[in-house]
């Protein structure tokens, strides 16, 4: 099956190919202690708390976070158990783990300048698509949404020339991003990105998502398991709906891959200007997450 292929990819990627000497960054130990949290039938609110405060500086996000213009609350949050509280479990894990993403793996480039903040409306889209489409875990297409492009700053650091490879491949029309990637390169953003999924342990859906999300013949691969094909196929159409609010131009790959995308999902074009719409004050607040 195709995911035991991607599996034996990232393997021998590891240990023996070009990403053998980029440095990925370990998981933060504050995320971890989340993720166990929230992998038990009944997370303690009381417990997420506990971790939250334990690091003032994502105590502090998270109290803006809730108290932002997004959510409309009579009286603000005044501790980290009661913005909790007003989020709910789940919803605040997402945030701390975007905040503790950001903080582990930092950008330094002009290139990447609104990486996390685009990463961040991204995982917002994730998880809206994944509520619209009921069959699609909305904590995993968060998470996903968030990692899909993590490679890309993890390459950026640990990678000579690799500044010049990420101006050619947005600019090239002729190939596509990763190939521009492996032609200089060996390996590509969605391999690194994979790896880093399951380097911090994350389910091996994700991971295979990470990998396949610039391949889109993956979406009528009946060898890769539905939930990946359909991570994939949201996470183009998240893009879009990301690129579309930053008044950035339309992606090639929407113009190739988006209908069969939209198949994947069983949506159509009218859905996408709903969700684009109802994600407006989302998008306005994601620079506080």
């Amino acid at each position: 099956m195709r995911t035991a292929a991607i599996d034996h990819e990232l393997d021998q990627a590891r240990s023996e190919g070009a990403v053998r000497d980029i440095t990925i960054p370990p998981c933060p130990e504050l995320l971890g202690e989340l993720r166990a949290q929230v992998s038990l039938p009944d997370p303690e609110p009381a417990e997420i708390a506990r971790i939250a405060s334990s690091d003032v500086a994502m105590a502090a996000a998270l109290l803006r976070w809730v108290n932002s213009p997004l959510y409309t609350r009579s009286r603000p949050a005044q501790t980290v158990a009661q913005a909790i509280a007003m989020l709910g479990v789940r919803p605040a894990v997402n945030l701390l783990t975007g905040f503790l993403t950001r903080n582990s793996i930092p950008v330094h480039s002009p290139l990447l300048e609104h990486f996390w903040e685009s990463s961040n409306r991204r995982a917002m889209a994730m998880a809206h698509i994944a509520r619209q489409l009921y069959s699609l875990d909305v904590d995993l297409a968060h998470t996903f949404g968030l990692f899909c492009h993590v490679g890309l700053p993890i390459m950026m650091q640990g990678v000579r020339g690799y500044s010049g490879t990420l101006t050619e491949a947005m600019a090239r029309q002729d190939r596509s991003f990763t190939e521009t990637e492996n032609l200089a390169h060996r390996t590509d953003h969605a391999v690194v990105g994979a790896i880093v999924a399951r380097t911090w342990r994350f389910p091996a859906p994700l991971a295979h998502a990470v990998r396949l999300h610039h391949d889109f013949t993956a979406l009528t691969d009946q060898g890769i398991a539905h939930e990946v094909r359909t991570l994939v196929a949201a996470g183009l159409v998240a893009e879009v709906l990301v690129q579309s609010y930053e008044g950035l131009d339309e992606l090639k790959e929407w113009r190739l891959h988006g209908p069969a995308c939209l198949a994947q999902l069983e949506v159509n074009g009218s859905e996408l200007a709903h969700w684009a719409d109802a994600l407006l004050p989302a998008f306005d607040s994601a620079a506080l997450a």
